[in-house]
């Protein structure tokens, strides 16, 4: 598995997470168990560290993107996999020093066009950006 598609596990299962309101631990186990996905210990690292890491900053996490909404919005009128998208790039902006911060970006903005609309790269690639320049 590549690192892209360990990223995109990652999403989604942060994604899972906040429609059903499990747990970090218990995502990540359901994945492991129902993934027919070969997965190097590399990648096992990395999305456990993700998905972990998101929940455990959940509240820094959700500050950042709610600091950069237009004024009036709030986080629960974003779409959610957007939500799960910028959660995922957030962390790696602020956890992840193996991850630059644009690829965090650039993977953040291919994550929506695979997954989102059109005016979420940009809303997505806005908030990003906020958070590098802070």
């Amino acid at each position: 598995m590549s690192r892209k598609l360990a990223r995109e596990k990652a999403m989604t299962l942060i994604y899972q997470m906040d429609l059903s309101g499990s747990r970090a631990s218990e995502a990540f186990n359901n994945f492991l168990e129902n993934s027919d996905t070969e997965l190097t210990s590399e990648d096992i690292e990395y999305i456990k560290s993700c998905v972990d890491g998101v929940e455990k900053n959940l509240n820094l996490i959700n500050s950042n993107i709610e600091k950069y909404l237009k004024p009036g919005w709030k986080i629960n009128r974003i779409a959610k996999v957007d939500i799960a998208i910028l959660r995922l790039g957030i962390y790696e902006i602020l956890f992840r020093d193996d991850v630059p911060d644009i690829v965090a970006v650039n993977e953040a903005i291919e994550l929506a066009k695979k997954y989102s609309t059109d005016q979420s790269k940009a809303f997505i690639n806005g908030i990003l950006n906020n958070v590098i320049r802070r």
